[in-house]
């Protein structure tokens, strides 16, 4: 009789499970992390929706916006260089407490008699102090699989939690201004800014507590954790991706305050976050089924022939006159809107200088709210004095600052 020695190494390792990422995370996670992202999405359309119902303005209300946004450009990357450097938790409870605190103050300051400098400064401080949780949601799963993963499969699951995490973005993003719209609608205008205080209180709470919180630091060695230098960021495999995220902000915003005029001459403004629901049907599938695109259709060309789509659809906007026309052109950029925001977090993820991961990923989502108040506050101008059909031509541009960008990036990829 022949006795085979196994090596009990190897014998360990052939009944391991293989790993799960919602087992590394666990099964809270995912719902927690969607709900924690939707005050970030609902703020901007909130604020907009409160002032222009409040002062009756929708110039004002697109400046306030646009307040919003340059505080999360000024401050939303340091916020994530800070976590970075002292970990998630502390700067989302911190960022959380005071963001909710201030969306409250912002309730009431609209429809107080304060001038309108009150209210601009109130939106640079909301913006400033905006939690940013789906790009630090993006870290945390990175860096989960970095560590629980064997080399061969983190590219494939990467991809698909990238997949993952902009098909929550597209929800919060898209259904954001339909909940606004819901709230506005039957409630009363500030409704959608309480509502997003009392999600950030909780929600960003419970993110920030959450165990995956930790994974980050367990990088560091001693008190800080090991860095790329900062000019490592200002490559153009980061660079690209940013500037197509603020592209997909500019469209959000020039989108969203286009369509608002356009309801508006038909007299119901507040339907707006309704019928800009229907960009994200095939917006949000999309975006999940990127994960099953063969490898062979590469990065670089998904960004381009998605961008071609979204660019397709915004070019017929200018040329509709009803509801139903512009739903079905929103039908079809929902189609370019999901790949390509995933294809933008998953170069990013992949070009993330050592030790930055946190700081790139807060710069594209910084870079999607600035788009969308920068937007949003242009195209209201040019509503105001010119009417819809002419602002409607601004998510013609917007669509073509993203494809402008995935040029660049295929460019550079080459060189």
């Amino acid at each position: 009789m022949h006795t085979t020695l196994v090596d009990p190494d190897t014998a360990a390792s052939r009944t391991a499970p293989r790993p799960s990422l919602i087992r590394e995370v666990g099964y809270a996670y995912f719902p927690i992390a969607l709900v924690a992202r939707l005050p970030f999405a609902m703020v901007v359309v909130g604020i907009l929706t409160l002032v222009v119902s409040a002062r009756g303005s929708l110039a004002l209300g697109g400046a306030t916006s646009a307040m919003t946004g340059l505080g999360t450009a000024l401050v939303g990357p340091l916020l994530g260089a800070a976590a970075d450097r002292f970990g998630q938790r502390r700067v989302l409870l911190i960022a959380g407490t005071a963001n909710s605190l201030l969306l409250m103050a912002m309730a009431w300051l609209a429809f107080a008699p304060v001038p309108d400098a009150a209210l601009l400064g109130a939106a640079f401080l909301i913006g400033a102090s905006m939690p940013q949780v789906a790009p630090l949601s993006r870290t945390r799963l990175v860096g989960i699989i970095g560590r629980a993963y064997p080399a061969d499969r983190r590219t494939r699951t990467v991809n698909g939690a990238m997949a993952y995490e902009s098909a929550a973005d597209e929800i919060v993003f898209v259904f954001g201004p339909v909940i606004v719209g819901l709230l506005a609608t039957t409630m009363n205008p500030a409704a959608p800014v309480i509502g997003a205080a009392v999600l950030a209180l909780v929600f960003v709470t419970a993110f920030a507590l959450h165990p995956t919180a930790t994974t980050a630091a367990a990088s560091v060695s001693g008190d800080r954790p090991q860095q790329a230098p900062a000019r490592e960021l200002f490559r153009a495999g980061v660079l690209a991706p940013v500037v197509g995220a603020l592209g997909m902000g500019l469209f959000f915003g020039a989108m969203l305050t286009s369509l608002t005029a356009f309801m508006a001459e038909r007299g119901v403004p507040e339907q707006a976050g309704l019928v800009y629901g229907a960009m994200g049907i095939g917006s949000a599938a999309l975006a999940l089924g990127v994960a099953l695109f063969p490898a062979r259709f590469t990065l670089r060309a998904r960004w381009l022939a998605f961008a071609a789509v979204l660019v397709a659809g915004a070019a017929a906007l200018p040329f509709v006159d009803s509801v139903a026309a512009i739903a079905g052109c929103l039908l079809v950029i929902g189609v370019g809107i999901g790949p390509t925001l995933v294809t933008q977090y998953s170069l990013a993820a992949g070009f993330s200088p050592r030790g930055r991961s946190a700081t790139v990923m807060t710069m594209l989502g910084s870079a999607v709210v600035v788009g969308q108040s920068a937007a949003s506050a242009v195209t209201g101008v040019v509503a105001e004095s010119s009417g819809a059909a002419t602002a409607l031509v601004a998510p013609v541009a917007a669509a073509a600052v993203v494809l402008g960008a995935g040029v660049w990036n295929a460019v550079a990829g080459r060189r």
